[in-house]
């Protein structure tokens, strides 16, 4: 398994010394917040993120030894845009603007772009579900051939009931990702979100396993794996039953102890529990 972290949990911190920590600790790769590469008194924009902030960045992450994986909190912080609106303009000014995000990532290195952002995806006053799905789909087709030039996937993030109120479900995202019908629109699985639902994770990752390509480890307590009551032996089998080959990527919500405590426990749990795997299969 390959180990990154999610880069909003250092706040303020120096991207380079978080770079450094994470690597540190074991992380290879690095996922990264739009939003934290301007100073947070800035409205968010990507399009003011200058170039030589881009290189700056990339060339910290490669200095560390670490991979940039691509971004998440693709919409967070930002106005006036929206996945499933009712009005065009909006629509469209959303696609160019994912557009815009297409190509941070490819300049950072990172090959996907994990579409959580509730706020901006959540069904808006007189728009139904089926409705709100040909909208996402319009947008996000849009945007695909900037994915194919650049070489970026989008990953569609279920989310549960209590962060929204679209794409609940892995079955639901993946039924959008076929509406889209491009190889580089595909499923993000996330352990705090699958809890929320009924089928045990382990059985989700088994029926995702044609379209997974990335994967947020914490619980439902907002913090790492093996700090809460999610067990992942299962999950891990899972995912090594499904050969799956991206990225774990640690998402936690809550900070405390500290972001390289959480960071340190979470690998080490996942660590022990691969190299039972292993062992189990050795034998």
């Amino acid at each position: 398994m390959k180990y990154a972290f999610c880069n909003e949990m250092f706040g303020d911190q120096p991207f380079d010394q978080a770079c450094a920590t994470m690597r540190a600790l074991g992380y290879t790769g690095v996922e990264i917040a739009p939003f934290t590469l301007l100073p947070a008194d800035v409205p968010f924009d990507v399009r003011k993120v200058t170039d030589q902030r881009r290189l700056d960045v990339r060339r910290q992450a490669e200095a560390a030894g670490l991979e940039i994986v691509g971004l998440h909190w693709l919409l967070a912080k930002t106005s006036g845009y929206h996945l499933t609106h009712p009005n065009g303009a909006v629509r469209r000014a959303t696609a160019e603007y994912l557009a815009e995000l297409v190509r941070l990532c490819a300049q950072l290195g990172g090959k996907i772009m994990v579409f959580g952002s509730p706020q901006q995806r959540n069904l808006l006053p007189g728009v139904g579900y089926e409705q709100a799905e040909h909208f996402a789909a319009e947008v996000l087709r849009a945007v695909m051939p900037a994915c194919a030039e650049q070489g970026v996937t989008i990953a569609l993030e279920p989310l549960g009931p209590a962060d929204g109120s679209f794409l609940l479900t892995a079955n639901s995202a993946i039924h959008l990702a076929e509406m889209v019908a491009s190889p580089h629109c595909k499923l993000h699985l996330d352990v705090k979100a699958m809890a929320s639902e009924s089928p045990d994770i382990h059985v989700i990752i088994q029926k995702s396993r044609d379209w997974l390509v990335h994967f947020h480890v914490n619980d439902p307590n907002l913090l790492g794996p093996g700090m809460g009551d999610v067990q992942y032996g299962p999950i891990m089998t899972a995912l090594d039953d499904v050969n799956y080959t991206g990225w774990l990527s640690l998402e936690v919500f809550k900070y405390e102890p500290s972001p390289a405590e959480i960071g340190r426990r979470s690998i080490e749990y996942l660590q022990q529990i691969e190299a039972a795997i292993a062992r189990e299969a050795a034998s």
